[in-house]
């Protein structure tokens, strides 16, 4: 039998390296006095980290995959009527958590996701800090790797009876209705951190949920969608709906669940 990767093993592994390169361009900037802020006009924080990766992450993308179009955080001005035809597309978010970066706490992330017929089939994210990666591929599972040590395979836990929620919340956008959620979950914790951290802990069995009822895009949750569906969980809609990209012209999301126990009614929690 052929030990060689499939085609897409490499295009894994080629993602992965980029992944990591603008996690480099972003650290030089992290560690400089001046990261260059600004306001973008729907009132969000970008950087100079910002552009740099996206940069980054556009030009290695076309070079990999020069079929495949791109629609990137830093790039969404595509209109509806054009992105509409895409089969397969880039979903990136080059700095997702711009404001953990500004106020240096570490919880920013790289997010790149291949997305089919509306579908993420691959996700990539990068913690720039640290530099672990979460991985994954449709029917291939999901992995976290450790920089200098192989990557494991990560699966979200079931819940079992009476034991309390660990609860992963927005560290820059909590808000009432949140409160309302864990008053209805009773006894449990709260772990507050930002960016897509919070799915990569309920991917990797850290935590149970991760409800998010304030305005995200879809390039907050692609690859994060991919990686948790592929540890056994699920990311969806407040109607239990698995979230889908690029169906309409808005490119914002619904309010939104991450869960790992789908044996768990979940609506019974929400307003």
């Amino acid at each position: 039998m052929s030990t060689e990767p499939t085609y897409r093993d490499r295009l894994l592994d080629g993602i992965i390296a980029l992944a990591r390169e603008a996690g480099r361009e972003i650290m030089q900037i992290y560690d400089q006095p001046e990261i260059g802020v600004r306001t973008k006009g729907d009132d969000t924080p970008v950087t100079i980290a910002d552009m740099a990766a996206h940069r980054v992450i556009s030009d290695g993308l076309s070079e990999l995959t020069p079929d495949i179009p791109i629609l990137s955080e830093e790039s969404a001005s595509i209109p509806f009527d054009e992105r509409s035809r895409w089969q397969r597309y880039w979903l990136v978010d080059p700095l997702d958590g711009t404001r953990e970066f500004i106020s240096r706490n570490g919880e920013f992330t790289v997010n790149i996701a291949l997305i089919d017929q509306g579908e993420p089939v691959l996700g990539v994210i990068l913690v720039p800090v640290g530099g672990v990666c979460y991985f994954a591929r449709r029917g291939m599972g999901a992995f976290k790797e450790v920089p200098g040590r192989p990557a494991q395979p990560i699966r979200c836990r079931e819940l079992p009876q009476g034991r309390p929620l660990i609860v992963a919340g927005s560290r820059s956008h909590a808000g009432v209705s949140l409160q309302g959620f864990l008053d209805r979950v009773g006894d449990h914790t709260l772990v507050s951190v930002g960016s897509s951290l919070k799915s990569c802990m309920v991917a990797e069995g850290k935590a149970d949920v991760y409800p998010r009822f304030g305005p995200t895009s879809e390039w907050d949750t692609a690859a994060a969608q991919c990686i948790v569906e592929e540890a056994g969980g699920q990311i969806t809609d407040t109607q239990l709906v698995p979230l889908r990209y690029n169906t309409k012209d808005s490119l914002l999301n619904p309010h939104f669940l991450v869960f790992g126990d789908a044996a768990i009614d979940w609506t019974t929690l929400l307003d």
